[in-house]
């Protein structure tokens, strides 16, 4: 067994780079991982390591409690349907500024969608086009709500990066 293996050797810090491989695999973004697997270590600097009896199980199912609440958190924030917003809250102006800007935003949408994986797909449509719920949409596609969730993760990211350019 490798000494990143063994806690006594160099103690709780010697799972860092394997969390860091795990995770950065498994999250949809390195970022993330990152952010979560540094949380769980500044929670165990500040609390009683000692008393945790199986470090590396501990650490990891810390950073994956991590990952599931920024999830979570991210995908609490409000969103209002354009349009169930009243006409003076809309964010375009009708100009010809606004008509092009509108149909560059809406091809962007398309092309990042096109290049995600088909699941992916059907679950950001159903669930933020048509409102669906993740437990519909898992008993539509035969999936766990927790797959289905990741597939909307995986989107949401996905076309956040993609469409970066449009929020400025």
């Amino acid at each position: 067994m490798s000494s990143s293996h063994h806690p006594a050797a160099k103690g709780w810090l010697a799972y860092y780079r394997e969390l860091i491989v795990t995770w950065t695999k498994k999250a949809d973004s390195c970022h993330d991982a990152e952010d979560a697997i540094h949380d769980v270590m500044v929670n165990m600097l500040k609390g009683n390591s000692a008393a945790i009896r199986e470090p590396r199980a501990y650490l990891h199912r810390s950073v994956y409690h991590g990952l599931t609440a920024q999830y979570r958190e991210r995908s609490c924030l409000p969103t209002v349907s354009l349009h169930d917003l009243a006409e003076a809250e809309h964010p375009a102006v009708d100009s010809p500024e606004s008509h092009a800007r509108a149909a560059q935003l809406s091809d962007a949408l398309m092309t990042a969608l096109r290049e995600l994986p088909l699941p992916c797909q059907q679950v950001f449509a159903w669930h933020r086009l048509e409102g669906w719920t993740m437990s519909e949409i898992a008993g539509e596609m035969g999936l766990s709500v927790s797959t289905a969730e990741k597939y909307l993760t995986k989107a949401m990211r996905h076309i956040h990066s993609r469409l970066q350019q449009f929020s400025r």
